[in-house]
Formats: structure tokens, sequence, C-alpha cells
């Protein structure tokens, strides 16, 4: 008889989860408490408890081609960064390509997940759910959480004094939805990760004035590259990332600052990171540095009290009159339906291993999809994860003894560095490219770029000097799609096909151009034979 999986959540990880359980003959359930799918992407006017919230105008931060499942790519018209309306669209045309509608039940609450009382044997689950007022339980096999890290809010109100006597209005970006409520008032945005800064940038446009408050800085990147290509797709390559790793820290904290300020001066901006040390994750946002030149977002410090009408900001001993404040602070993450000893969140960590497998446990029948920080796109991730998580329950794929698994938990949480490459602010933050190749690798499933010089130079030379586009994870074992190939040699057609949407005659190239390139490709050649030895 089929193993029986629990999924909780049927957003993006949650989707992905029951196609992977449907492919190794699983028999997966998906709980999602909404009456839709979508998870984060499905806007709603009303923050619904449980679920991540979304503002209108949310835009993808990861292109298209880089963000999409590994085995079904986003339409040829659509835009290179997706917004959310078009990103629900495409989840819901993939939930009905592989008919997943049928293993979700919505309006459904998971209440609680406990270890059978045989568990050491059997590694069961009792799963209890509440669905229209009547609860209900039931045994799973393997349960795997899919609720991301975006519903539980951050707001130390602790850390701004006088927040108590403000008589103006604050809230978390969580509640934030449209710019409307900013009309000619006087706003501050504190904390500038994505969010806190496309909701400065919004609020400009309608707002008298708008403070963006920062305690450490941040590096901003537009979406589109000097060439006009997605940014992603240029950056995210395997030449890059072995090139990266090769180099000691300091010299990729140079070569990171130069390629940012290459746009603008963080420094003249007052946006310049404070620690440069450590990589925090960039943020993107096309429109910030034409808003601060024009005096339409102003950049200030972190407040150091905060009054009834006004508040001060630190080396600042100025009075900055303000009607709205908001809290772009973050969120921390936990899983209320799983007791402590299941899995037990400290200082923002969990451990888990491979951030998949709670590392204690017996049985290795619970996993955690989507908790993970990278520079890369979440989704492809998050999907690998469920692949390699599925054969870990289905038993194909076995996981090191508790003890091994701990100590490298452990060793994680130390987050040492080995002094090259990028060196990471959190113990959640991983490469991209290194992690995925490790999982793949786990699974028989990594392409080998060296017998694909060999059979298919075409495809290994755009496998290493290309974008590390997800279509790559399925070139090979389990898993394996015949569209893989096609698509990852298309992949720049669909990008430029939907913003090309005026046909321009270019001039013919020179011939010194033809003799440039192919002296180009001769070195990139060689640089691959190199790295494959």
């Amino acid at each position: 008889m089929a193993k029986r999986v629990a999924i909780v959540g049927a957003g993006v990880c949650g989707l992905a989860s029951i196609k992977c359980c449907l492919e190794e003959g699983l028999e997966p359930t998906c709980f999602e408490r909404s009456d839709d799918l979508g998870g984060l992407w499905r806007f709603t006017e009303h923050v619904e408890e449980g679920r991540a919230s979304l503002y209108k105008s949310v835009i993808s931060n990861s292109s298209k081609e880089m963000s999409c499942y590994s085995d079904f790519p986003f339409p040829e018209d659509c835009p290179s960064y997706v917004p959310n309306s078009r990103f629900l669209e495409y989840l819901k045309m993939y939930a009905n390509r592989f008919n997943l509608l049928k293993c979700i039940q919505f309006k459904t609450k998971v209440c609680s997940v406990t270890k059978r009382p045989d568990f050491a044997v059997t590694g069961q689950w009792e799963v209890v759910t509440l669905r229209e007022g009547k609860r209900e339980s039931a045994i799973f096999d393997g349960v795997m959480v899919c609720i991301g890290f975006l519903t539980n809010p951050f707001l130390p109100l602790d850390s701004f004094p006088g927040i108590n006597t403000f008589k103006g209005q604050y809230f978390h970006s969580r509640q934030y939805k449209h710019p409307d409520i900013f009309k000619d008032k006087k706003v501050l945005v504190i904390g500038m990760g994505n969010s806190g800064t496309d909701i400065a940038v919004e609020a400009s446009h309608v707002a008298e004035k708008v403070f963006l408050s920062t305690t450490g800085g941040s590096w901003v990147v537009s979406r589109v590259c000097d060439a006009g290509y997605p940014s992603d797709m240029v950056m995210q390559t395997r030449f890059e990332n072995m090139f990266i790793n090769c180099l000691p820290t300091p010299i990729v904290n140079w070569l990171m600052a130069k390629r940012m300020n290459r746009w603008f001066n963080h420094t003249n901006y007052g946006l310049v990171p404070k620690d440069r040390t450590r990589l925090r994750e960039p943020v993107l946002n096309d429109e910030l540095p034409g808003r601060i030149i024009t005096g339409k977002v102003i950049i200030k410090p972190s407040v150091k009290e905060v009054k009834e009408n006004s508040v001060i900001f630190n080396n600042t001993p100025k009075e900055e009159p303000i009607d709205i404040i908001v809290f772009a602070t973050g969120y921390t993450f936990a899983f209320p339906f799983l007791d402590e000893t299941v899995v037990k969140v400290e200082d923002g960590q969990a451990s888990l291993y491979k951030y998949i497998f709670p590392a204690h446990l017996q049985k290795s029948t619970l996993a955690i999809i989507g908790l993970i920080d990278s520079l890369g796109s979440r989704i492809p991730m998050g999907e690998i994860q469920a692949r390699w998580a599925v054969r870990v329950l289905k038993g194909v794929n076995k996981l090191p003894p508790p003890s091994v698994m701990i100590e490298e938990v452990n060793a994680k949480k130390e987050n040492k560095h080995s002094g090259f490459g990028l060196r990471y602010r959190k113990v959640l933050q991983t490469g991209y490219i290194a992690y995925v190749d490790e999982l793949l690798t786990y699974m028989n499933a990594k392409p080998n770029l060296f017998s694909m010089l060999l059979t298919d130079p075409r495809l290994a030379l755009t496998v290493f000097f290309g974008p590390c586009t997800p279509y790559q994870f399925r070139l090979t074992g389990p898993g394996k799609w015949e569209g893989a190939r096609n698509a990852i040699l298309t992949q720049w057609d669909r990008t430029i096909k939907a913003t090309k949407t005026r046909t321009v005659e270019e001039p013919p190239s020179p011939f010194a151009s033809l003799l440039k390139l192919f002296s180009f490709l001769a070195l990139l050649v060689a640089i691959f034979l190199i790295y494959c030895k």
C-alpha cells in the first residue's frame, strides 16, 4: 500500500510537494486553511490569520526563467518579472496541468501534528485538523510542512522608546495593501528590506514626505542589468559561482561593492551597508535611487525616540513630524501545530539537517520545506527540497544517523567561514547553486558537465556559462524531463519575447565583431575544461 503523506499548505512549496509525492507513487493529502491555493502569491484585501500577506503591487524579485518550476516554464508572453496576479495564474496552471487539486482539502486548519506512540518503529504521525467546525484525526506515514516563514510579523516595539505615546498610526508592513492611506501624510518606514523599500517608494508618489530609516544600510540593485537583461540571469551562473568561490572573501566583497556601485554610488545616497564582511540579501528596487535624488524619499539612520507627533533619529537632534509609521521589521517563524520536541525554534534557527529534516528524530518522516534563504529563487529551491524529501520519506534515499546530523547542524549554527567566496550573515542563508547541486547529488540527478561536453557541447557550455535556470535540475536522474534541454537552449528567446513587442531591424555586424566572438568562445571553452578537471 502506498505511503500516506500529509502536506501542510498549498503555496508554491506545497504544490511542488504534492506533485513530487504523486511522481514517486505516494498518496498525498494537502491541508490548506484558506479557500484557494497560492499561499503568499494570492492577494486579498484583508489579512488572513496564519497566511502570508502581500500588497497589491508586488512583483517577483526573481525573473520568470529563474523562478519557475523545473519542468513547467512560464508562458512566453509573461513579463520577465511577474506581477502577483500573473504568478497566481501560473500556479493554477501548474496545479491543473499535473492534476494536483484532487489532493487538496481547502478551508482545513491543521491543529496538531504529533508522533504516534509507536513512532520509534513506524515513524507515523497523527494529524488533527479542523474543517467547517468539525475536528478530524488521521494517521500519516510522513508529513511535509510548507507554510513558509512570512506569517509571524516581528514587531520589536520595545526598541522604540515613546512609541506608546505616538498619536499617529503605526502598523507592520504585513498590514499594508495600497498607498492611498499615505496621501498627503508624513510617513516613516522603518526597515530597509524589499518590502520596506517598496512601501517607501510607493508612498513617495502620494505622501507629503517619506523617510526610510535603516540601521545597517543595504545594497540596492535593479532587476535589469546594464545590457537590459534580467540581472539574476546574468549574475547567477555556474561559471561565476565557481569564480567567486575560488577568491578570498575580502576580494569577493570588493568586487561585489564595485558591481553594486556601478548603478549608483551607495555612499552618496546613504545606503552603503554598515557590515560589508557578511552578505545580506540585496534589495531589489528599480525606483529608489530616482526617488532619493528627487527628494521624494529621505534616507535616515535608526530611530532614537518616538514622540506624540514626531520622531528623533540617531545623530540628528532635529525632530521630524510624522503621521504614519510602517514597521518593515521582518518576520519570525514558528510551527504552532508542532510540539517543541519535534521542531524547536531558538534565536531564529531550527535544528534542521540540510535545512529540511529535524536532526534528532528517530525516524526522518517529517520535512520542513522552504525554510531557507538564498540569493536564488525560493521556488525551484523549495521544489528541489521536496524532490529529495519525498525520496527520503519513500525510503529510496537514506539519511545519516541522528548523531551525525546533529553534529553537522551544530557546526552550521556556528556559521564558520572558510575564508573564500561569500560569507553569509545568517545561518539560514546559503549559496543557491552549491546547495541545489548538493541535493541533486543525493538524488543522483546532478548533470555531469564533462560527459555532457563530449556528447552535447552546446548544451554543456550553455549550462556552465549561462544562467543556472531550474531546467538544469531535470536533465538527468530521477524526475528527468525530456523538455529540459530545449527549455535551456530557448530560455533567452522567452526572456526577450516578453519585451521585444516592436520589431527593430539591426545593422549587420562587421567581421571584426565575429572575430572577437570566436576568440571569446575559445577562452570560455578553455576555462570550462579547466573547471571540469
